[in-house]
């Protein structure tokens, strides 16, 4: 708390943070949107990728360390749930300590023929590529990679975790939220998203629209204008 006063100002991304740091800390903060580049990713996404989802299933994907927070053993326990109920295919990209531990369980249980973890720098071609984007975070500040996701038309089915997911998607108007942990109802949730696609698409495109709020330059003037204010 005395570090946070110290500041001349103190900035934060996303509306939910600002309510949580002011109700531990008691100190006001500006919320400025982490800026999206589209232009970037776009390009990116160009590149060859060396995974490719199979036909007939619906592609899904996950970005993110494989670390406690990200809890993608949720993930994969949901998927265990609906493997023999709808054809899917998951991907996670990332590394980290809990690789070992997830593949244990990609084979104890099965799924090594639709659940593949892979690591890389550049997940915008499988973004461009896949239907569904999970994210099973325990928290988070703003997950960037939502926003990068519906980037390329992917519906987001997330966690209702502290914060950034909720105020993204608009509290389930732009997409699914679950209760963390709770890869039962996840599993339910994907299902339901395989049954009614139709009004799947319109919370995609209203998720879409809103993501003006982000926008590269708007947000890095917003930057600017706290910088300028106080040099």
């Amino acid at each position: 708390k005395i570090g946070l006063n110290l500041a001349s100002s103190l900035i934060v991304n996303s509306y939910e943070f600002k309510k949580e740091i002011s109700k531990h800390f008691n100190v006001n903060s500006h919320v400025i949107y982490n800026p999206l580049n589209k232009k970037e990713i776009l390009k990116e996404s160009k590149k060859k990728p060396r995974f490719k989802y199979k036909k007939n299933t619906i592609k899904i994907l996950n970005v993110g360390r494989l670390v406690d927070q990200k809890d993608h053993l949720t993930l994969l326990k949901s998927i265990n749930e609906i493997k023999d109920k709808i054809k899917v295919e998951l991907l996670i990209i990332g590394r980290g300590k809990n690789k070992f531990n997830y593949i244990h369980y990609i084979n104890s249980n099965n799924l090594g023929k639709i659940v593949k973890i892979i690591y890389t720098n550049n997940p915008f071609p499988y973004m461009k590529q896949s239907d569904l984007f999970i994210l099973t975070s325990k928290f988070e500040g703003l997950p960037n990679v939502l926003l990068e996701a519906l980037t390329f038309d992917n519906f987001i089915i997330s966690s209702n975790c502290h914060t950034g997911p909720k105020e993204i998607l608009d509290n389930n108007k732009g997409g699914i939220l679950f209760e963390t942990g709770n890869h039962v109802e996840l599993s339910k949730k994907i299902l339901v998203y395989n049954k009614d696609k139709l009004k799947m698409r319109k919370k995609l495109i209203y998720a879409k629209k809103r993501l003006s709020r982000f926008e590269y330059y708007k947000n890095l003037n917003k930057y600017l204008k706290i910088v300028e204010k106080h040099s």
